[in-house]
């Protein structure tokens, strides 16, 4: 069983292609690692989007707080419970739903 030189000699370049091919497939800079990395870049500036976003609205926030009185009296009100003098607080209690 001893094939003729050459066709032998086409199992050289195809050896040679099927190994740069696995390599430029899934070698260290192959195409699934610059996949990977792009989802991971993708991900990264979506949670830089989200930070950027809620560091607009802290700063919205302190502005506020620094500077509207009503914005702060509405913060203690909710968060403290705190009243106005001469206010009067009513309070009911809480019906339970039964199954």
């Amino acid at each position: 069983m001893n094939l003729p030189f050459q066709k032998r000699m086409y199992f050289i370049p195809a050896g040679c292609m099927a190994f740069i091919l696995f390599f430029t497939v899934f070698g260290d800079k192959g195409l699934l690692r610059i996949f990977e990395l792009k989802q991971d870049k993708n991900r990264i500036e979506s949670r830089l989007a989200d930070s950027r976003n809620d560091n607009e609205r802290l700063k919205r926030e302190i502005v506020a707080l620094k500077s509207d009185r009503r914005y702060l009296e509405s913060i203690a009100r909710k968060d403290f419970g705190l009243v106005r003098n001469n206010e009067v607080i009513y309070q009911f209690p809480q019906v339970k739903k039964q199954p």
